[in-house]
């Protein structure tokens, strides 16, 4: 294997120094026109349409899902496709929002006249201010960079990160706007992970009715281990005479008496049983039961209702099995 001799760490470092550089140069770009591009999209009715040619298409695929996913519905269309029956897409209640670092791309451009008769408000996004794409545009963003981080100056590198930041600063300033909320983005992202800490709460994850493990406060150890047994769960619920919660027995609860001897067939489980149980909500996230459990070192919660009566159970396996873990 040739062995190579560039430094690949300070070449690295170049650019990432050329790229903060060209991120810290976007500040002069926060003003009127920036304002001016959020308020029309914060005003739309219908859809964003985000259009862009190569790397710049790659840069306003990714800010378009960015938008649709925090608040503001946005979606992409390839210039080229749009010449070609795709800017049926496009609605008079929209936004076009059209990326060009040089704004000259033609198979941006050709699409304008188009955009200009439907009426829709055109914000565009260059390196360029004097540029045809800018002069056409209502609202005109700069995203200019001193240079590339490319030595040759001909793969967009730092530009396309500015146009990226950009974008990002348009959705967040969008979302924050729009008071978009921890439950509205996961609405939008039901799948993975995500979806499940944001939208899973106790009750799609409890067991409930029969599956529920409970003895009366008056049984004995053996009927709560009976219980547990059955039910699978390592605790029981123990409750009074009107169904409330008196206290919980685990398997913890269960080692420390066996280390005691104390007699499971005769000893009422009132003696043992833990009073001052940790409780959880049925409408409580699963993300915060967990969080719950883990700062108490616990394995399991009963759920109760309003009136403190045991109406479902769960442990950390229940947590595991949904994906919350």
């Amino acid at each position: 294997m040739k062995q190579v001799t560039q430094n690949f760490r300070l070449l690295g470092e170049q650019v990432l120094d050329i790229e903060k550089k060209a991120i810290e140069g976007l500040y002069q770009y926060l003003d009127d026109n920036f304002d001016a591009a959020c308020q029309t999209l914060f005003n739309c009715k219908g859809r964003v349409i985000v259009t862009g040619m190569g790397k710049s298409g790659h840069i306003g695929g990714k800010i378009a899902a960015t938008l649709a996913s925090t608040g503001t519905p946005a979606f992409f269309v390839h210039p080229g496709e749009a010449s070609h029956g795709d800017l049926g897409m496009v609605a008079a209640q929209d936004v076009v929002i059209a990326i060009s670092n040089s704004g000259e791309t033609a198979e941006v451009l050709n699409i304008i006249p188009v955009i200009k008769r439907l009426g829709v408000p055109l914000i565009s996004m260059t390196g360029k201010p004097g540029s045809t794409l800018a002069r056409l545009a209502d609202t005109h963003v700069c995203i200019a960079v001193e240079q590339e981080a490319c030595p040759l100056g001909l793969a967009p590198t730092a530009s396309t990160t500015a146009t990226l930041v950009m974008g990002d600063a348009m959705a967040v300033a969008l979302l924050n706007a729009r008071g978009f909320t921890a439950d509205d983005f996961a609405l939008s992202h039901p799948g993975g992970s995500l979806g499940k800490r944001l939208l899973l709460r106790l009750h799609d994850v409890m067991h409930t009715g029969e599956r529920v493990p409970v003895i009366p406060a008056d049984a004995i150890i053996s009927d709560a281990l009976l219980e547990m047994s059955r039910k699978g769960l390592g605790m029981t619920a123990i409750v009074d005479e009107n169904q409330r919660l008196a206290g919980i027995f685990t398997d913890g609860d269960l080692r420390r008496i066996l280390d005691n001897r104390i007699d499971v067939h005769k000893t009422p489980i009132a003696e043992v049983m833990t009073r001052s149980c940790i409780t959880a909500n049925e409408d409580m996230l699963a993300a915060e039961a967990l969080k719950l459990m883990q700062d108490r070192k616990i394995n399991g919660l009963i759920i109760t209702n309003d009136d403190g009566q045991p109406c479902g159970a769960m442990n950390m396996h229940d947590l595991l099995q949904a994906g919350v873990l």
